[in-house]
């Protein structure tokens, strides 16, 4: 559904996209993972035709022959940086987005009961947004892209800055549209998002491609060895290993333990082998 063919982008001497080429698959929600700078937001910016790039291209939609206005109509952003107006009520912005797609009448209509509905916030589309929380803001955030009905859901960070049951009920509704057939491409910090809702994850750096995979595939590759760690008495001792029972059998027969507990690899560690452990500004 969408095609990164060869992107570069540079800002001056900065190469923020160095020749990145990638596939998300209709359908299928894409998980994109990668440190501060790493090219996230320029290649979300160039998939909406907020920049252009110096080379290479990108195809929306499964015709390579779909004029540009057409395709990015199969687009639904929900940016990082809330796009409402705070003194709007949720239904006057639903209507106003609704509006630039074209929306109107009773199709415009039935499209903002169904995402007031759909993001819960029906028993509060006449108060200013002003008024929410940030879970509520987030969820409209989503509403606001869901209002023309997109086939394609670009969502940057949604999840940044709410409390565990609006998380909860943001992963509730993305898995929904999942369920519904939608293509989605999901950009996180939290790699416990990205294993429990993303069928592949994409790990950017640098504005190249690290490594695209399955979580499950990427840890076999680029998780590392289990840990063993065994309380002796007195001291800890952290062993790697590639037979954890094997292991623990030696070390029962070998020592007496006190505790032990077995550490399996994470798309954390994934990352952090990926592309480093220093701190990124």
């Amino acid at each position: 559904m969408i095609c990164f063919r060869g992107i570069v982008k540079s800002f001056g001497t900065t190469r923020a996209l160095d020749g990145l080429s990638l596939e998300v698959r209709s359908g299928e929600i894409f998980g994109l993972l990668g440190p501060n700078g790493a090219g996230k937001s320029t290649l979300i910016n160039v998939a909406v035709g907020l920049l252009d790039p110096d080379e290479g291209s990108v195809v929306l939609g499964e015709s390579s022959r779909r004029p540009p206005r057409e395709g990015r109509a199969l687009l639904g952003v929900a940016p990082q940086a809330l796009a409402l107006y705070d003194d709007l009520t949720a239904e006057e912005n639903l209507r106003f987005f609704g509006g630039l797609y074209r929306l109107s009448g009773k199709k415009l209509s039935e499209r903002v009961e169904w995402t007031l509905d759909f993001a819960g916030l029906a028993d509060r589309r006449k108060h200013r947004v002003k008024t929410y929380s940030g879970g509520m803001k987030r969820r409209l955030n989503l509403a606001v892209a869901l209002i023309h009905d997109p086939r394609i859901l670009l969502l940057d960070e949604p999840t940044v800055g709410v409390d565990p049951q609006s998380r909860n009920a943001i992963f509730d509704s993305i898995e929904a549209l999942h369920r519904d057939g939608r293509t989605i491409v999901y950009t996180t910090h939290y790699m416990e998002e990205a294993e429990r809702l993303c069928d592949r994850v994409g790990i950017i750096d640098h504005g190249k491609l690290l490594a695209l995979d399955t979580v499950d595939a990427l840890l076999k590759k680029h998780g590392g060895r289990n840990a063993i760690v065994v309380d002796t008495g007195g001291r800890e001792d952290r062993i790697l290993t590639d037979d954890a029972v094997g292991e623990l059998i030696r070390l029962r027969q070998e020592n007496t333990l006190r505790g032990l507990r077995l550490e399996n690899p994470s798309l954390e560690t994934v990352f952090l082998n990926l592309t480093g452990r220093h701190i990124r500004d």
